[in-house]
């Protein structure tokens, strides 16, 4: 398959391109079924090649900037980190489920007030919803 060099708001038509034209894999069908089951076809680009390392430590650099973390706290958002780069999204009932609830037991409430918590899951909405837009 020829490289595209796509902008984030094309890759749902730039892989529905792909697909149909180069590839000869997968029907129109099969894209709108796929892109139904994963709510849009950029959250099903997104868990097929994740999300870049750097655009995933840019948008919790936000949620850390200016604070002083604990070595547990960092290696939480550094867990978070790593989901986001193999999957491209994140729901925040997973921050409730393993590996994150290996190294916190009860949760993200352990680790964070619950302001803080709630703009983590703003954070992990708004990555979310940059997937679906695209």
């Amino acid at each position: 398959m020829r490289q595209f060099a796509f902008l984030p708001r094309e890759w749902p038509a730039v892989f529905e391109s792909a697909i149909k034209a180069e590839s000869g894999v997968g029907a129109a069908e099969d894209i709108q079924r796929a892109a139904e089951e994963s709510q849009g076809l950029g959250l099903f680009v997104r868990s097929l090649i994740g999300l870049d390392r750097q655009p995933a430590k840019a948008a919790l650099d936000r949620f850390v900037a200016g604070k002083s973390l604990a070595a547990n706290q960092i290696e939480f958002v550094n867990l978070i980190v790593d989901h986001l780069t193999e999957h491209g999204a994140m729901e925040a009932a997973l921050l409730y489920e393993s590996p994150f609830t290996d190294l916190i037991p009860r949760g993200p409430e352990e680790l964070f007030t619950p302001v803080r918590v709630d703009e983590l899951v703003r954070v992990l909405d708004s990555v979310r919803s940059m997937a679906v837009a695209a």
